[in-house]
């Protein structure tokens, strides 16, 4: 089997990430074998306020910044701004999410870095991007879901409108950054020149809307309501998380093979040339019927019993699993996407891999994410050829 090393190895990444966003971007650069160097203000980032909290608040700090090194950076002193160009001249890649402005303000935007050195990618994500008439808004991930739709048509019909469970909008832009950051990475190899980039955490929500926004192009005059596990345009069925006696199960069929599959799985292989359940269209009309039928079935039986009956007759279907079963999960674990290591603060933790597979490159195992400046020294010295005793200096002046 081939060895290849991963392949951002060599390339140097300045990531100034917060909370989530920015972080999980950097994350699977790290993942991806770059030389990621978190630059974080005295204090730390505004994750590490969870540590605080205690328990397992700062969990989410950890799983974020395993493999990279840290340092910390005074950006509202001359000489911390000093400092973050000098690295930014050593750097491939510095990526941020601050709200717009924020960086030129600290007389470290683009313009200014990226002059120094011209090879440089920088990456900006922000809620609702650098220019348009709501760039300034405040943005969190439940209040991008709120602005994007996502919650008006999340929840159930007779309910108010829910936001999704996971940080959906933070993820999703995360990811949408990297690609940004490599497809800027593949240019500068044909062009030696680096680019700005910017990824916008409302924009990378709309696509997600699909099969929402269908529901109003075929149907103009109909309600946007909330269809709860249904499917978002209501044109798919069956499509829906059914009870069963130990939990929940989905099951989707989104062709007539699929039918004709579940009615032998339930035991009534006539339902399939039944006129209410014939065709998508028609069970679509006679949605609850369809509904009905499943669920009745599904009522008597353990989740592993359907998953058995589905299973066997290629039904795609899932049971609902419980974030304890998800951490135990063996087929998660086999892949190497959930890995224990032993954190110095938090104990003995799970830790995402990185969902990014190079075949032919074994996968780089997790580190725990290190202090705040752990690495200043190590990272000064190595990039910018300072002393450990010009290091210390820098921290009593309160630059680092």
């Amino acid at each position: 089997m081939e060895n290849r090393p991963p392949p951002l190895t060599g390339l140097t990444v300045i990531d100034l990430g917060q909370v989530y966003q920015g972080p999980y971007a950097g994350l699977l650069m790290a993942k991806a074998g770059a030389n990621v160097i978190k630059v974080e203000p005295r204090h730390g980032e505004p994750l590490r306020a969870r540590e605080a909290v205690g328990g397992g608040a700062s969990l989410p700090l950890a799983m974020l910044n395993s493999n990279k090194r840290a340092v910390t950076l005074n950006l509202k002193s001359p000489r911390g701004v000093e400092l973050l160009r000098a690295l930014a001249r050593k750097a491939d890649v510095l990526l941020e999410n601050f709200a717009p402005g924020v960086m030129d303000k600290l007389g470290v935007g683009a313009s200014v870095l990226m002059a120094d050195n011209p090879r440089l990618i920088y990456a900006s994500a922000t809620g609702y991007g650098l220019s348009g008439p709501e760039r300034d808004n405040l943005a969190m991930d439940i209040t991008i879901q709120a602005a994007s739709g996502a919650i008006s048509v999340t929840g159930f019909a007779d309910g108010p409108p829910v936001k999704a469970g996971p940080a959906i909008a933070d993820f999703l832009s995360g990811t949408h950054l990297y690609g940004a950051i490599v497809t800027a990475l593949y240019e500068r190899e044909r062009t030696g020149r680096g680019r700005m980039i910017e990824v916008a955490m409302i924009e990378t929500m709309f696509p997600t809307l699909a099969s929402n926004l269908g529901m109003i192009h075929n149907n103009p005059d109909r309600s946007l309501g909330r269809t709860g596990n249904r499917h978002g345009g209501l044109a798919v069925s069956p499509y829906n998380v059914y009870a069963c006696k130990d939990g929940w199960f989905a099951i989707i069929c989104t062709n007539e093979e699929h039918w004709r599959s579940l009615c032998s799985a339930m035991g009534r292989p006539e339902l399939a040339d039944d006129p209410r359940f014939a065709t998508n269209a028609v069970r679509v009309t006679h949605m609850e019927e369809t509904d009905a039928v499943v669920e009745a079935w599904a009522t008597g039986l353990t989740r592993a019993q359907i998953f058995s009956a589905t299973g066997a007759h290629r039904v795609p279907s899932a049971p609902v699993r419980d974030l304890r079963e998800v951490l135990d999960n063996e087929h998660m674990k086999t892949r190497g996407m959930l890995e224990e290591i032993d954190h110095p603060r938090l104990g003995r933790i799970t830790v995402p891999g990185s969902p990014l597979r190079y075949h032919g490159t074994a996968q780089i195992p997790s580190t725990p994410s290190a202090g705040i400046g752990q690495d200043n020294v190590e990272v000064y010295g190595e990039l910018l050829g300072l002393t450990a005793q010009e290091v210390e200096a820098l921290r009593t002046e309160g630059a680092i």
